[in-house]
């Protein structure tokens, strides 16, 4: 019922307008008081990148975050990574993600990014205390956060708005009557926009999720996506009609799907009764990280990658880079 709400396809919004009207009254003069000073943000001794979003749901932020961090490795950087780490609850903060961090403790989102960059990533819900932590261990040249757009107290050098390129700003009404967390002009004042999936509008990154080769999540085996038989699909995360679809799309026979809540913690039986033993349980590689020590031979995940559009994200990593090469010198 929320998604038929958000986007626009329900009268029912106008029940939550008043609420959404205090929800848009009270992050807007949150942000008018860290721009004017009433409330300070802690600025790092070194550049802070945001990637972020407007609205909630998956929209592609960690895909970006990864892209974002390889990239900065190729060209010779020092990257960190920080998150609120949203799902996991550890026993202190901050939190330095390792091998060994389990996602109950560090979140779902942190442990993939450390398991496919290997950067350093710290979780903790007051990021300032993630960057002190990061740079108090480790020669850090430059740090992403991941999500935290609207995190004013930690002061920024450059903001990316990654956008779902098909859903875009639903009814286009703040929190609760629609997916909103700050007003569609708040686009004006960010350095980048990447849209995912569907039609870049003028001045957006086009991005694009890919990944055609399955991994059992027991063997390590890998298989082109499409080989795959009687698969059950499954998904926990922002938007899983945007997984169900890519697998279609890739020819994959998928004879059903389970949707689950972003951030779902699973049990080994809850997962083990959607499949029988002749079929196939595919999952994203953010449900993988938290399946390893009790998955199935038969449970498969898909990681995928982004590739953004040119020339726009080489224009974008070069102002990046001026950013970094301004802190080198001063």
């Amino acid at each position: 019922m929320i998604e038929r709400i958000w986007a626009g396809r329900s009268w029912l919004y106008i029940l939550l307008v008043p609420l959404s009207l205090l929800y848009g009254m009270i992050t807007t003069l949150r942000r008018l008081c860290y721009k004017i000073g009433i409330l300070r943000s802690w600025k790092a001794p070194v550049p802070v990148v945001i990637v972020g979003n407007l609205t909630v749901g998956g929209n592609g932020k960690t895909p970006v975050v990864i892209w974002l961090t390889e990239n900065l490795q190729q060209k010779g950087y020092s990257v960190g990574v920080v998150s609120r780490g949203y799902g996991g609850k550890a026993a202190h903060y901050p939190l330095v993600i390792t091998n060994k961090t389990t996602t109950i403790e560090g979140g779902d989102e942190p442990v993939l990014i450390h398991q496919r960059t290997g950067v350093p990533v710290v979780v903790a819900p007051r990021r300032s205390d993630a960057v002190k932590e990061l740079l108090s261990l480790y020669d850090i040249d430059i740090i992403i956060a991941d999500d935290g757009l609207q995190h004013y107290a930690l002061a920024r050098d450059y903001e990316i708005v990654v956008i779902d390129g098909q859903r875009r700003f639903g009814n286009g009404w703040w929190l609760p009557a629609g997916p909103m967390r700050e007003y569609e002009g708040r686009l004006n004042t960010v350095n980048a926009l990447i849209t995912n999936g569907g039609t870049p509008q003028s001045g957006e990154i086009s991005m694009l999720l890919k990944g055609d080769q399955a991994i059992n999540i027991v063997t390590g085996e890998k298989r082109q996506v499409s080989e795959l038989q009687q698969v059950v699909a499954m998904a926990g995360i922002g938007h899983p009609p945007r997984f169900y679809a890519s697998l279609k799309n890739k020819g994959v026979n998928v004879i059903a799907e389970y949707s689950f809540a972003d951030h779902q913690v699973y049990q080994q039986q809850q997962l083990s009764a959607l499949v029988s033993p002749s079929q196939v349980l595919l999952m994203t590689e953010k449900d993988a990280v938290k399946c390893h020590s009790f998955a199935q031979e038969n449970w498969w995940y898909l990681p995928v990658s982004a590739y953004l559009g040119s020339p726009g994200a080489e224009k974008m990593l070069s102002e990046i880079e001026k950013k970094l090469e301004w802190y080198k010198k001063t």
